[in-house]
């Protein structure tokens, strides 16, 4: 085989040994073994705990039997990663979903069921346990990864990107509002708080813990302040506007924009920004032609008032609105901008 020809520069070469040195550098860690016990008894005085950036406590009981299972057959168990806090407490980066269901068993609050391979402790707690074996699940050993004190915030949230062994994926919502703390992150979700907001917007209880109400708000503001600037990837396109405008936004105008097209919703709009009155879920794509063609308009009248809204009823506004549509330049800005315009056209 004929080799590569190298198109690299020895000048290349030297900058990247030095970017790699800097990096390794600020990634300094130790690691221990804990028992089952010790670890639960940690986190129950708070000595372990889960920052704000992770995500809410969402195993389902399958995989929390499977895990338990896992363990008590020995098997390996993935490494979690700690941090150390400038207060001798220590945060969980990754292992968050692995201990609360420790917790869970050890308190009898976990019923074993499913099991395969362990099928004769189906429907156990962790009490009814043969004796011998409830001492030695609380002495089987985890082994934990701690980043060093110094280790910076940033380099600590990148790994809670990279490393997902909990068994559940982290999604792009959850991602995003762990990587990327700040002033605009805090304000969005002040806003999925808002009494209004929750009535009006229906939310999954699945996507009420996966952050789903995060990724609407967060959606509205920067469509409602950039949509013209959108191709065709919603990530980027969000990660991008939240990076830009993360200590820099207009609160004012933002507070403004928000309040005022829920304001017009619940007075407008019988079944909110929902299909029907009996919905239990939002649709993103009629979220966001709604709320951000609402704002718009509202931009252009404040005191904007509507005979009706049939349109919302119409042929245009459905295939506007189709969730084939999420990631079409044309059909955002189309979607968005009929809305707006079938509001302005009463004036």
């Amino acid at each position: 085989m004929k080799r590569r020809k190298s198109k690299i520069t020895l000048e290349q070469k030297n900058e990247a040994d030095i970017q790699i040195r800097e990096m390794q550098k600020e990634i300094k860690y130790d690691t221990k073994d804990y028992t089952v016990e010790l670890l639960v008894e940690k986190f129950n005085k708070q000595e372990f705990f889960i920052p704000d950036y992770q995500r809410n406590y969402i195993w389902k009981e399958k995989n929390k039997s499977l895990f338990i299972e896992s363990v008590l057959l020995g098997l390996p168990i993935p490494f979690m990663f700690f941090g150390k806090c400038e207060n001798g407490t220590i945060e969980i980066i990754d292992g968050a979903q692995r201990i609360q269901t420790l917790q869970s068993f050890l308190n009898n609050h976990l019923k074993l069921t499913n099991l395969k391979k362990l099928n004769k402790i189906n429907g156990f707690y962790y009490e009814d346990l043969p004796e011998p074996q409830k001492l030695k699940f609380k002495d089987i050993t985890l082994r934990v990864i701690t980043l060093e004190e110094n280790t910076s915030n940033e380099v600590r949230q990148d790994l809670f990107n990279r490393i997902n062994t909990t068994g559940m994926k982290a999604n792009d919502s959850e991602i995003r509002r762990g990587s990327y703390p700040g002033a605009l992150t805090s304000f969005i979700e002040e806003c999925t708080r808002d009494e209004r907001f929750i009535r009006l917007c229906p939310v999954s209880e699945k996507g009420e813990s996966r952050y789903e109400r995060f990724e609407l708000v967060l959606r509205f503001f920067a469509y409602v302040n950039n949509y013209n600037s959108f191709v065709h990837d919603v990530n980027v396109f969000l990660d991008t506007f939240l990076k830009e405008n993360l200590e820099t936004f207009d609160r004012d105008l933002f507070i403004k924009d928000f309040n005022s097209t829920m304001e017009f919703v619940e007075k407008n709009l019988p079944n909110g920004f929902a299909k029907t009155k009996t919905a239990k879920t939002t649709p993103r794509v009629r979220f966001e032609a709604i709320a951000v063609g609402i704002a718009l308009a509202l931009r252009e009248q404040p005191d904007l008032k509507v005979n009706n809204v049939d349109w919302l009823e119409s042929e245009k506004f459905a295939e506007l609105t189709t969730s084939d549509a999420s990631n079409n330049q044309g059909k955002l800005q189309g979607r968005i901008e009929f809305v707006r315009d079938e509001l302005l056209q009463e004036i």
